[in-house]
């Protein structure tokens, strides 16, 4: 590596570290009232806890009109679990909490005993691809194959020239 470019990366190094322990001493000499720390400190689980079961509601509101031999089939469910999903990221926000919290992790449990616990399966069913894709991945290697030992035949016959 050039000696300029590694003087260089030297040197940003240095500086994002020291940037890095300039924010640690003044998080740390703040206390809790800034930082990372006061948004944990103004955490109003109250809040979280009493509006985690309305996503819940809205949840199982959609949940009822996909058919139950569908819930583990994720194309039905996807768009309706990505609204749960927002709906509580946005209920630990409002709180001014962390997102994924503890409150929220339980709730997300609880929906998924209720809904998908019998989604897992023990047996894996092992398909074929189609005939098409099957047909190429046997094709592509044996066609390689030939083209590499056609091309190793004709230059050691042709040595002369790549010498």
């Amino acid at each position: 590596m050039d000696r300029h470019v590694l003087s260089l990366l030297q040197l940003l190094v240095s500086v994002v570290c020291g940037s890095l322990e300039k924010g640690f001493i003044r998080t740390e000499h703040q206390g809790r009232g800034s930082g990372l720390q006061h948004a944990a400190h103004n955490c109003n689980e109250t809040i979280v806890v009493e509006s985690l079961p309305d996503c819940g509601y809205m949840f199982e509101i959609l949940m009822l009109r996909v058919e139950p031999s569908q819930w583990c089939n994720l194309t039905k469910v996807i768009m309706h679990y990505d609204m749960l999903s927002k709906c509580a990221e946005e209920t630990a926000r409002s709180g001014n909490c962390f997102w994924p919290n503890n409150l929220a992790e339980k709730f997300i449990i609880g929906v998924h005993t209720k809904f998908f616990s019998n989604c897992t399966s023990d047996t894996v069913i092992w398909e074929d691809p189609p005939d098409d894709i099957l047909t190429a991945l046997i094709l592509i290697p044996v066609f390689l194959t030939a083209a590499m030992i056609s091309l190793v035949v004709w230059c050691s016959k042709r040595g002369d020239i790549f010498e």
